[in-house]
């Protein structure tokens, strides 16, 4: 049946099996997806949006290096919104609503025009290892497919075991079966699992909904989209989304169902997402609180379904429901489906390389929720990344590795190989030290001409990354160079309540004060002429604006990342036995023996490892 010899298999048909999936394929390997229900690919599984804080700037990152992500958003979305717009350009945040049913049908979509690949619908059982390297996968039906490198996105599959209130069965999503066979394989291979949770809100009818008694929540008036290709274009309209709360009834209600609850009762063990915790955990953890937001987001543009955000929980279906008919617009409500928790293996991540290849079988790539993250854009990014060095591996290249201050996917991926995690990991910005240089507006000139030569960016992406550049750099350069008079200038400073110039001065000093944005900046003639001319576009302007506006804290944070780079470039040998460095502390010699870091850097991020323990391991290095 399979008499070729793959070059990457991909378990799994989630964000991030579709992600690695089309990126080995783009990348010339022969690549095949396999997954347990064609019907299901890119499925969003919990909310039906994509971005956020921090996850919007790994989308845009997704799509500057090629990947499918961000085209998808754009084509799928109902709702545009810019978060955090009241701050820093490195704090702004893309995010869109989707058409849940469109986003999985777009995706299918891309991957089914996607030469080099081909799809298969099977439960893979196991893996075929030979020598500590895998050569292929089998499936329950007993197929044995070869390949060269396998890329397992198993989701919240492996095990998975659904939970609603006193009931539990196993399934890996709501009508889907649950995976087994890998995780025990793993474990005989010397792997070191664990468990997790994360859980679901119900779906409810909007037609039984009072959306007159929420606050509406828009989207924005001037909608942006995720990919840099102007093959897809921001909305023109917009579903919008709505807020209500819930109340003290609504709590008292929910504690009647504690005793019922598997959170409470046992019969979950295992940790769930710290920064999404369910209904019941927050009403139990928060117990001073008398209300928590609920936002009411549409499923779609033509359906009536409605996902209620904030209302994740594992209650039994009798207090669900019985607790949202207290919430204001709700007392009519009708459920399509209630919420639920599911347990599901994962495996420690300190178990990869930066790759995300494992280190005990050579060839086998870990991405997505079986390295302990949660959220699509997470495991978008991780299939990516494990889909390109896949490729890389099979086709002898030099493996890819994103640094920390290069893009939040490196940062993602570092923190995961190096700290490890006990509880589903989350992308925010405040994990990246250098966000300064990590933004939304960005992410293609950091890491476009990167894609380009791996043979995923396409050269059309590339000329676009850098006429944009080439364009703003040369509006940067005319405020540098063209100063303005006071005659000019200081009707707009007062308007503004800045202080007035006395003498010419030139234009990027005053554009650069806080209160003076590009709108003033325009009143003025010569950068009116300027614009007449060149006709930059909103990326440009916006680019330019902040190259302007922050120059000192950018420099700032690239003089900081140019001194991390010199440990960054202090290698070290592979395999070394910190056993013999009595000088360190136990724990240090332990957790370095542990994870093997490949750089002094990256030994340094690794907890419980001490600046004294850096300083004896670079005294023996030098030596």
């Amino acid at each position: 049946m399979f008499n070729e010899i793959y070059d990457v298999i991909v378990v799994g048909a989630g964000h991030a099996g579709s992600e690695a999936a089309a990126a080995a394929a783009n990348m010339g390997s022969k690549t095949l997806l396999i997954t347990m229900s064609l019907q299901n690919i890119a499925q969003m599984s919990c909310n039906p949006a994509m971005g956020g804080i921090a996850k919007g700037q790994i989308v845009r990152e997704i799509d500057a290096l090629g990947g499918y992500s961000g085209i998808v958003s754009d084509t799928s979305a109902i709702q545009f919104k810019m978060l955090n717009k009241s701050k820093g350009p490195a704090m702004w945040s893309p995010r869109v609503q989707s058409d849940r049913m469109r986003f999985a049908e777009d995706w299918r979509t891309l991957l089914e025009n996607t030469e080099n690949l081909d799809f298969y619908q099977e439960m893979v059982s196991g893996l075929i290892v030979e020598n500590n390297k895998v050569v292929g996968v089998k499936t329950s039906l007993g197929v044995e497919i070869r390949s060269r490198s396998v890329v397992l996105t198993n989701g919240t599959f492996l095990n998975g075991l659904i939970h609603i209130g006193d009931k539990n069965f196993g399934g890996g999503r709501a009508g889907e079966r649950n995976s087994i066979g890998i995780t025990e394989q793993l474990i005989t291979l010397g792997f070191e699992s664990g468990r997790m949770k994360t859980g679901t809100p119900p779906r409810v009818d909007g037609r039984s909904l009072d959306f007159s008694k929420m606050t509406e929540q828009p989207g924005d008036v001037n909608p942006d989209k995720f990919s840099y290709l102007d093959i897809t274009k921001p909305l023109t309209k917009q579903r919008s989304c709505h807020m209500s709360y819930t109340s003290e009834t609504v709590h008292d209600l929910l504690r009647e169902g504690f005793d019922r609850s598997p959170m409470f009762n046992g019969r979950i063990k295992s940790l769930g997402p710290r920064y999404c915790p369910s209904i019941e955990d927050k009403i139990n953890r928060f117990a001073d609180k008398n209300k928590h937001q609920l936002f009411v987001e549409p499923e779609g543009w033509n359906t009536c379904e409605y996902y209620i955000n904030g209302f994740s929980t594992s209650l039994p279906e009798d207090v669900q429901f019985k607790a949202l008919r207290s919430v204001v617009g709700f007392e009519n409500v009708k459920f399509f489906r209630p919420g639920y928790a599911i347990e599901y293996d994962y495996f420690q991540p300190t178990q990869l390389k930066h790759t995300l290849e494992t280190k005990l079988v050579s060839g086998l790539y870990f991405a997505g929720q079986i390295n302990g993250t949660t959220g699509y854009e997470e495991a978008a990014s991780q299939g990516l990344m494990a889909g390109i060095n896949a490729a890389l591996k099979v086709q002898d290249r030099e493996p890819f590795i994103l640094k920390r201050d290069e893009a939040y996917i490196g940062v993602l991926i570092d923190d995961l190989i190096t700290k490890g995690t006990e509880e589903p990991y989350r992308m925010f910005t405040s994990r990246a030290e250098y966000r300064t240089l990590l933004r939304q507006d960005n992410a293609d000139l950091r890491l476009t001409p990167k894609g380009f030569d791996l043979g995923l960016a396409s050269e059309k992406r590339l000329k676009r990354m850098e006429e944009k550049h080439s364009r703003a750099q040369n509006f940067v350069d005319f405020f540098k160079e063209t100063s303005v008079t006071p005659k000019e200038v200081n009707p707009i400073l007062v308007a503004k309540d800045s202080a007035e110039v006395k003498q010419q001065d030139k234009m990027f000093k005053l554009f650069a004060r806080p209160n003076i944005t590009m709108e003033d900046m325009k009143q003025i003639e010569s950068v009116s002429n300027y614009l007449t001319t060149n006709n930059l576009d909103n990326e440009e302007l916006e680019q330019a604006e902040i190259q302007v506006k922050y120059a000192g804290y950018i420099n700032k944070e690239k003089l900081n990342a140019d001194k991390l780079k010199r440990l960054e470039n202090i290698k070290i040998p592979e395999g070394f036995d910190y056993s013999k460095l009595q000088s360190m502390s136990l724990e240090a010699r332990e957790k370095l023996n542990n994870i093997q870091p490949i750089t002094i850097s990256q030994a340094s991020r690794v907890s419980g490892v001490s600046p004294s323990d850096i300083s004896v391991l670079l005294v023996f290095l030098g030596r």
